[in-house]
């Protein structure tokens, strides 16, 4: 990898919009990449694609988290600013109507596993490690960490990552629900683009519906949230996706969604 290489970098393979993060030394969340980052987003926003996967192009590493030299050479007000660029980054990540796949090999730490938690599903190999080091800085996680983590692995796991600073392995990080897919060194990728292309071939209103109603299962009480999802799935049945996809059933026809 050349010194004037782009820190990220995208692809779009059928209905699959790929980004990979290549910020040497460790994909550093650094100008380079975040300035990067939110073009390749702002491209995908405005393409058809169905699906986004984020991996990365160096070799153990995922994202090693934020700029730590940037962090120590600026005042409170410069942190401030830095930590809500991340914020607003993360939460627009999070807020995609179309599935994203992080793609996990190596360590996602920090600000990097912050990045992988802001998508919709994460995809790691055995030699995944992630973690929220942040207390060794006497700091907390200050993008989504403490808030999307405890969501997805309960209280009592999120506080023994984030209080003893530790790296989960990937096994183990299958097992409590921080992966959602695991798979042998190398093949993490792979994996993440085979999901992607499944999620493309789908109805794009229905998958937005589903994950904006599985949102509402953490946010709203139940009885709200049985109100949205009638909602939402009364007006799918009336849609041309909906109309399709149960004339294609009658008829034992694979589905074409627009």
């Amino acid at each position: 990898m050349t010194d004037d290489a782009p820190a990220v970098s995208w692809t779009t393979e059928g209905r699959v919009f790929s980004i990979q993060l290549a910020n040497p030394p460790a994909n550093q969340l650094g100008r380079p990449l975040l300035d990067g980052l939110a073009t390749a987003l702002a491209e995908f926003g405005a393409s058809p694609a169905r699906a986004l996967v984020i991996s990365s192009g160096l070799d153990g590493f995922f994202a090693a988290g934020a700029d730590i030299k940037l962090m120590a050479g600026i005042d409170q007000a410069g942190f401030a600013a830095y930590g809500e660029e991340l914020r607003v980054l993360m939460d627009g990540i999070a807020a995609l109507d179309r599935p994203s796949i992080a793609v996990i090999e190596g360590r996602a730490l920090g600000g990097g596993l912050e990045l992988a938690l802001a998508c919709t599903l994460r995809v790691g190999s055995k030699t995944a490690r992630l973690g929220l080091p942040e207390a060794k800085l006497g700091l907390i996680p200050g993008a989504g960490g403490t808030q999307r983590l405890p969501r997805l692995v309960g209280r009592g796991r999120a506080l023994d990552i984030m209080l003893t600073a530790r790296q989960v392995p990937g096994p183990e990080a299958l097992a409590i629900g921080l992966l959602d897919r695991l798979t042998e060194p190398g093949a993490a990728r792979p994996a993440a683009l085979e999901l992607a292309g499944q999620f493309a071939a789908m109805s794009r209103p229905a998958l937005a519906a589903i994950m904006a109603a599985v949102d509402d299962a953490g946010d709203l009480p139940l009885a709200d949230g049985l109100t949205r999802e009638a909602e939402r799935v009364t007006g799918l049945f009336g849609s041309p996706d909906g109309r399709e996809g149960l004339a294609a059933f009658v008829a034992k026809r694979p589905a074409s969604f627009a």
